[in-house]
């Protein structure tokens, strides 16, 4: 698409001459509201559930279709154009791999073509979304979470008489709470004695996300959208989002979370001077340095840094060579807490790669802004799926995360077509 000045720039819209300024001037509402819900929808289920009516997964599953399905119209009415073919082949090829894989297993199996697609709805509705929207929708995010949070810390009671954690996963996802959890809260977010912790509250805090791992994880969103974005908002919009950062790592005991964080400061100066295309390198060396540790610390177990990844590559090396080309996805749950196992199980090695080179190649490295957002994704994901599981493709943290990724990749390129193509002039 050729660059567009924005000063002198109009295009029609329902017949009407608009300027284009103007127009990045506007709130996209849908776009807000579609932003806004991928990261609260859990927690406006979990208040229904608690205080309205009893919930089950149902009710989830058709909320985030709904969600999603809202999207693809938006950007089936906005029009595929030759700048989204990435996004639109990797959901085709995606699409393909899932048919084939439950073809040959007699199993329907949806999971990674549903984490597909909401890369492909999120970085689509960024990718059509002006500075205002995108701002927007980051600042009440982020607010909700920090809000939340603080109740959380200030008095778990009321938190838990707001959204009920525990009650919430034991209707809509069948995880009843152990009998010596009395808290409430999700038990998981309990943690143990030997957790690293700050000491600060007496369990791992969840805010609005319900559960303990994508609050962690959107601390490192929230990380990604400052080292993209510092230089174009605000003094109090860094605040708000330094201060629930901050607040988050102190409260949610991770340890990943705060190495990345601390890796993204010193990013911010060194991601512009690095090619974007060394990200393809990253990934095989973190799986590289992850069978290191591996070789010196074989008998590491554990819930720290080597004990987590010990465990993946374990399972990496203990990899059934059939769920390489898709025939044993009846195992995938087994893997939840192995990101790239569980990603071979259930998209393939060709899925694997698929999703490799799309982490890599569809960020835009033009300037400084979008190679600090290009660098810190790649490192944000690969790493998280070296120690983690499944949690980088949930709505929760993916609807946010390749929203920004999309915004960016035209941030120095408005797009500012509407449906068909504009009568744009410059």
């Amino acid at each position: 698409m050729a660059a567009v000045d924005q000063k002198a720039a109009t295009y029609t819209v329902a017949g009407s001459r608009v300027d284009a300024a103007a127009w990045g001037s506007r709130v996209d509402y849908p776009v807000l509201w579609l932003g806004l819900l991928s990261v609260l929808y859990n927690g406006i289920l979990a208040f229904i559930n608690h205080n309205i009516v009893p919930l089950s997964l149902t009710h989830v599953a058709a909320s985030e279709g709904l969600i999603l399905a809202s999207a693809i119209i938006y950007i089936l009415h906005k029009g595929i154009y030759e700048t989204d073919l990435p996004a639109f082949l990797f959901l085709l090829f995606t699409l393909v791999v899932t048919i084939y894989v439950s073809v040959l297993n007699r199993l329907p199996f949806v999971d990674h073509f549903r984490n597909v697609l909401i890369i492909f709805c999120f970085s689509g509705l960024g990718g059509w979304s002006n500075e205002k929207t995108m701002k927007l929708a980051f600042r009440w995010a982020s607010l909700a979470v920090l809000i939340f949070l603080i109740f959380e810390i200030v008095s778990v009671p009321f938190y838990v008489s707001i959204v009920h954690p525990s009650d919430y996963f034991a209707n809509t996802r069948g995880l009843l709470p152990l009998s010596y959890n009395k808290t409430g809260l999700f038990q998981n977010a309990l943690g143990f004695p030997e957790r690293f912790s700050f000491g600060i509250i007496d369990h791992r805090s969840s805010s609005i996300f319900l559960e303990q791992v994508s609050l962690a994880n959107f601390c490192g969103v929230i990380a990604i959208y400052l080292v993209s974005m510092w230089d174009r908002i605000s003094r109090w919009d860094r605040l708000l989002f330094i201060a629930a950062a901050v607040l988050i790592l102190v409260t949610n005991d991770t340890r990943t979370m705060l190495i990345f964080c601390f890796a993204c400061i010193v990013g911010y100066f060194v991601f512009p001077k690095i090619p974007k295309n060394f990200n393809l390198a990253l990934m095989p060396l973190i799986i590289a340095a992850g069978f290191l540790v591996y070789t010196m610390k074989p008998n590491a177990t554990g819930d720290n840094f080597t004990g987590r990844i010990n465990l993946t590559m374990k399972k990496i090396m203990e990899l059934d060579p059939l769920a390489v080309l898709g025939l044993s996805v009846d195992m995938v749950a087994e893997f939840a807490d192995s990101g790239y196992v569980y990603l071979i199980y259930a998209a393939t090695i060709f899925g694997v790669i698929a999703f490799w080179l799309f982490v890599c190649l569809f960020p835009a490295g033009r300037t400084a802004a979008q190679r600090r957002c290009a660098h810190s994704l790649s490192l944000f994901i690969f790493l998280n799926m070296m120690i983690g599981g499944t949690a980088v493709f949930s709505m929760k943290i993916a609807g946010l995360l390749w929203f920004v990724v999309g915004y960016m990749r035209f941030h120095d390129n408005p797009r500012i077509r509407q449906g068909r193509a504009a009568d744009v002039t410059s």
